[in-house]
Formats: C-alpha cells, sequence, structure tokens
C-alpha cells in the first residue's frame, strides 16, 4: 500500500474516492493493491475460513482477520522492503514486497513463492488514484482495445485517448475494456499537476476495468497466476511521475 506520492514543490500528487474530505479503509487512497479477490480455501472447506496472500487466516463469511501475518521489514535509502511467510490450511507461501524511488520513478515489486503441498491460485491488483484532470481526457495505453463498450462514462476519443463522456458522482463509472492485444501494458495517464503521468506492467494484464468518481480516476491492471508447489514468480509496476 503506498499511500501517497509527494512532490517536494508541488504537494501531494494522488488522491482517492473521498480525497480530501475523509479517509476509510475500504476506499482507500494513494496506490493500494490487493490479493483480497483470490482467497485460499481448503479443499472441501465449506466454512468460510481461508488464506488471503499479505494479510493471514480470514474468516469471509464474518468479514474478520482470525489471525494476521507477520511482517518483516526492512528500510534503505531509497526503499522499503516487507516480506512475510504463510502456513495456513495446507498452504505455504512467502512473499515479498519492495517499494523503491529512483529519481522521479516509484517501483513496487512483488514476489510470490509457493512453499506448501497445495497449488496457489492467485489474483493481484493495483489501483492507483489519480487526480481527476482539468479535461475530458484520462489515459491512453500502448496497447488497443477491442472496442470501446458502449457505457455513460467513457469514450475513445480520435487522438486514441480514453476520456470522459460526463461528468462523474460520488459513486462513479466503472467498465471493463478488453486489450485486442496481449502484451506488457504501458499507460500514459494525464494529471492536473505533473501534465502526464507514465506507469509500465511488467506483466500482460488478464483483466483491465477503469473507474472514476469526481474526486479520482483509477485503473487496475490484474496479474493472475497458478502457482504449483515450488513455482516462483515476481512482477513490478513502475509509475513515473
Amino acid at each position: 500500500y503506498i499511500f501517497q506520492v509527494h512532490d517536494a514543490r508541488r504537494g501531494a500528487l494522488l488522491t482517492g474516492p473521498t480525497y480530501p474530505e475523509s479517509f476509510n479503509w475500504f476506499d482507500g487512497q494513494g496506490i493500494p493493491d490487493a490479493f483480497n479477490l483470490s482467497p485460499q480455501r481448503a479443499p472441501g472447506d465449506a466454512s468460510g475460513r481461508a488464506l488471503v496472500l499479505g494479510i493471514g487466516l480470514c474468516d469471509l463469511a464474518g468479514r474478520q482477520v482470525e489471525e494476521f501475518c507477520a511482517w518483516e521489514v526492512a528500510e534503505e535509502n531509497n526503499s522499503i522492503s516487507m516480506r512475510t511467510t504463510h502456513d495456513v490450511l495446507g498452504y505455504g507461501a512467502a512473499l515479498e514486497r519492495t517499494v523503491s524511488l529512483n529519481s522521479r520513478t516509484l517501483r513496487s515489486f512483488t514476489r510470490l513463492h509457493n512453499s506448501g503441498a497445495l497449488p496457489i491460485q492467485m489474483s493481484w491488483f493495483p489501483h492507483p488514484f489519480f487526480p481527476q484532470t482539468d479535461t475530458p481526457e484520462l489515459c491512453r495505453l500502448n496497447l488497443p482495445l477491442a472496442a470501446m463498450p458502449d457505457n455513460p462514462g467513457y469514450v475513445l476519443n480520435d487522438s486514441g485517448w480514453i476520456a470522459r463522456r460526463a461528468a462523474p458522482d460520488q459513486r462513479g463509472f466503472y467498465q471493463a475494456l478488453d486489450l485486442a492485444e496481449y502484451g506488457k501494458l504501458v499507460i500514459l495517464q494525464r494529471h492536473p499537476t505533473l501534465g502526464v503521468v507514465a506507469a509500465t506492467c511488467s506483466y500482460a494484464p488478464t483483466f483491465f476495468p477503469i473507474w472514476g468518481n469526481q474526486h479520482t480516476f483509477s485503473w487496475e491492471p490484474f496479474f493472475e497466476r497458478t502457482l504449483a508447489p515450488g513455482q516462483q514468480v515476481e512482477w513490478w509496476i513502475d509509475y513515473e511521475f
């Protein structure tokens, strides 16, 4: 979770669905990321208990965490690394998260190792919250869209930018997009203070929705894999401010 990015001269660069009036953990702000859509349930267990990577043992029916995982945190001059392990419900995993800053490039890096006896079906996504732009243009992708679905919130303009069709309210507009090509994704994001922010994914997203309300606009490039016992995967996303 990257709570905020500050520019020494320009101030805070990110927002959130209720920013700046208030904050809550459901809506968040900055650049949250999550594994919560892929809970790991024990085979044949209908109790609602599951491992949520990076969180711990959870009671999904009661929407409670039964046992948080313990994180080891190490700081260096330009990075912070966080490591944890899981050994619950027959699942074993080692998870590493590193956030580093190189000049104006912020990298969010993740490594996941399946150390258990059961396969792990994981789904992860970042959810960066950018300020709404002064003009309708929002973002542009290096990969073409199969088509822009008919929807009330967004259009694809003649310059290739995804743009607002209508002004959003607090509920906002959500739209899943279909990419016409499979490859590593690069996103150019309009920003009212910086002009443009660039994001580069080391992976090809399997799912790519966009959402925005009156406070913010966001996109979610999903990374999904099935890890057999002993397998490891790593990925990253760079934000160039």
